[in-house]
């Protein structure tokens, strides 16, 4: 059943006892006070959904209650019961956030319909609530694209654990999408209206990560000119995402483990504690197991980490997932770069051959530079010949090795496809996806002398 919980503040004891007997006969879970002052105490013992109060009672009345409820719980409803010379009372009650009034004397059947609309209203406002975080639950989690079942499990998995409030370990190989993951499962947290905070812990030496993450006092060390906030005070009431968290050394292993332990840490050059409320997330492309019987990662450290574990495979081994890749990020370049590109089926089928080393993040690297580098409408399969593995897919891709910039690359791509067609521009631009004019006309940018 639904939270139906209703306070009466009435210092008329015959009043008082009519609405308590009325709301509970009608199921409601009802408490009842005699003045403001008893009323806050037990506001703060429980929230209740609505309250209803007399206007006028001594040391708080019924406006001094409603600001000081609409602080503490803002949720809260409050219906004011007024006589009839305080209705304009009344009326700057509900322009301070009173749902509505009840003048004396109390008629039963107008009380029940104001109360019955208190609930309505609330449960329609719930309701919104559910269809717009599920709308962002949505949202979040098609952003993890693909169709493959092991896309799939993840995106289940990841609006399981969002809400809830455990340390996470994601494990994959770099450019799996970690980061996306850590990401989503902070948005679909009650935490994503506070900070999101990532520590990569492969780029800083221990002995300036242990700042880092902790902060440190003025003079601590030298160049220490002010007291500084860590990671971890920074992120608090928020998410921390340690990034590659198998970087790092054993000292600072210690001290990370003694804030999850505790929630709580100090600052560099400070024996004061300071408490923080922080959920832990963290990424590696080690095997914590295998580093743990090395010596090499505390054993402590890792179950504490290891509460719940999200392990992403490699793009190469769920190859159904590149189709949707790919049409995700040529969607994404070509608003980025107001371009109209479209891939051919060819070149669509290379990229799914190709075994993507760098996983996500090298597929979404390189239809950026494809997008970037094709003057033409459609993306071939010659337009990808930048990529480091499998060139032997492609004919006569040449060398791309000296490039250092993107015109450079278009250039040789233009100049080396029109020599493999024997000068036929109309071949050649056919295959570069271009007109014939912009084939002439890049052609003479170049300098290159025409032989046909």
């Amino acid at each position: 059943m639904k939270d139906r919980s209703v306070l009466v503040v009435e210092d008329d004891p015959i009043i008082r006892r009519f609405i308590h007997d009325v709301l509970k006969r009608k199921g409601y879970d009802i408490q009842s006070c005699e003045n403001g002052l008893a009323a806050l105490d037990t506001i703060k013992q429980k929230e209740y959904q609505l309250i209803i109060s007399d206007l006028k009672m001594d040391e708080i009345d019924g406006l001094e209650l409603l600001a000081r409820v609409k602080k503490m719980s803002p949720k809260t409803e409050v219906i004011i019961i007024t006589a009839y010379g305080t209705v304009s009372n009344a009326v700057e009650a509900m322009k301070k956030g009173a749902f509505d009034y009840i003048m004396k004397p109390i008629e039963l059947e107008e009380l029940e319909i104001v109360i019955e609309r208190v609930f309505e209203h609330r449960s329609l406002v719930d309701e919104n609530k559910y269809l717009k975080e599920k709308l962002e639950t949505s949202h979040v989690t098609q952003k993890l694209i693909g169709k493959s079942v092991f896309s799939q499990r993840i995106r289940e998995l990841i609006e399981m654990i969002g809400p809830l409030d455990s340390t996470v370990l994601i494990m994959g190989e770099t450019g799996s999408g970690k980061e996306v993951v850590a990401n989503a499962i902070h948005q679909l947290s009650p935490r994503k209206s506070h900070p999101f905070i990532k520590v990569n812990c492969a780029a800083l030496p221990d002995t300036l990560l242990e700042s880092e993450l902790f902060g440190h006092e003025k003079g601590a060390f030298t160049g220490a000119l002010q007291r500084t906030k860590g990671r971890f005070e920074l992120a608090d009431k928020g998410t921390l995402l340690l990034d590659e968290i198998g970087e790092l050394g054993m000292q600072v292993q210690a001290k990370l483990l003694r804030a999850l332990q505790y929630q709580q840490f100090e600052r560099v050059g400070s024996g004061k504690p300071v408490d923080v409320d922080v959920r832990v997330i963290t990424t590696t492309n080690r095997n914590l197991k295998q580093e743990v019987k090395r010596g090499a990662f505390r054993k402590d450290l890792f179950f504490r980490l290891n509460v719940v574990t999200i392990t992403l495979i490699p793009l190469r081994d769920r190859k159904d997932d590149i189709p949707f890749f790919v049409e995700y990020f040529l969607q994404m370049y070509n608003q980025k770069y107001k371009r109209n590109k479209i891939i051919s089926d060819k070149a669509m089928d290379f990229l799914i051959q190709y075994d993507w080393p760098g996983n996500v993040r090298e597929l979404e690297n390189c239809m950026e530079t494809a997008v970037i580098l094709n003057i033409g409408k459609t993306l071939l399969p010659e337009h990808f010949i930048f990529l480091e593995d499998h060139r032997d897919l492609l004919e006569d891709q040449g060398d791309f090795s000296e490039v250092t910039t993107i015109a450079e690359a278009e250039k040789q791509l233009i100049i080396k496809t029109y020599k493999k067609y024997n000068h036929n521009k109309t071949h050649a631009a056919k295959a570069l996806g271009i007109t014939i004019k912009t084939l002439r006309t890049k052609l003479r940018e170049y300098g290159f002398i025409d032989q046909s």
